[in-house]
């Protein structure tokens, strides 16, 4: 339900009611209440659209850039200041909890196997291995080793040692400005990725629909302003 269209639908038809009556007190209270509605609706939509001839119209798409500085800056300097990160990481008591088993899961852990099939060439097992069959007679221990990798690294990093050793690690101050660093970069990375025409739908469809009861006051307080002056006439 579009607030604004029924605002002004009902004062144009109030106004006209008293025009068809002749009814002063009526057309008064039509005429302001249209002033008010249509005036506050013009002004809503000026900040979204471009009027020709109107200066000032259009405002969020052409200060897009001032509002992607003034996200970044809300951002980065009321959320992810370093002090609020050195603030998180040193009161936060309990040990920093992560669950890397997902990323764990996901990481090809088949270089390892080939890490440790080149040790043991190297080594004076490699002779060894050449007389029975090579690196092809360790293929069948790639699967079962990179399935036991993944398991002890999820084991560790389940550890509450581990956490400890990462919670004391993250309390660095290096670690923490570069912490802040990279939170920056995305941040820019992100705000990068934005266009004036998705800002204005962004901010439009958060305030235009609480912006929408400007319109119906602006009709109701016009047509209290337009009764008061017919009244003032009698």
């Amino acid at each position: 339900m579009n607030k604004s269209i029924i605002t002004n639908g009902l004062a144009f038809a109030l106004m006209l009611v008293g025009f068809i009556l002749e009814n002063v007190v009526i057309k008064s209270i039509g005429l302001f209440a249209v002033s008010g509605a249509l005036t506050n609706w013009l002004a809503v939509h000026m900040l979204f659209e471009k009027v020709p001839g109107l200066y000032g119209s259009g405002v969020i798409p052409q200060r897009f850039e001032d509002f992607k500085k003034g996200i970044r800056t809300l951002v980065m300097e009321q959320f992810f200041s370093e002090t609020n990160i050195q603030r998180f990481l040193t009161e936060n008591k309990k040990p920093v909890q992560l669950d890397l088993a997902p990323i764990i899961k996901k990481v090809d852990l088949a270089p390892t196997f080939d890490s440790l099939v080149e040790v043991i060439k190297a080594s004076s097992f490699g002779q060894m291995l050449g007389m029975f069959g090579g690196e092809e007679a360790l293929e069948p221990m790639r699967q079962p080793f990179v399935d036991k990798m993944g398991a002890a690294l999820q084991h560790i990093t389940q550890n509450p040692e581990f956490a400890l050793l990462l919670q004391e690690e993250l309390t660095q101050p290096d670690v923490q400005h570069d912490l802040h660093h990279k939170i920056s970069q995305i941040v820019e990375q992100r705000l990068d990725e934005l266009t004036p025409k998705m800002v204005k739908e962004i901010i439009q469809a958060m305030i235009k629909q609480h912006l929408g009861w400007l319109v119906v006051w602006g009709g109701v307080f016009g047509g209290l302003i337009g009764l008061l002056a017919a009244l003032l006439n009698f």
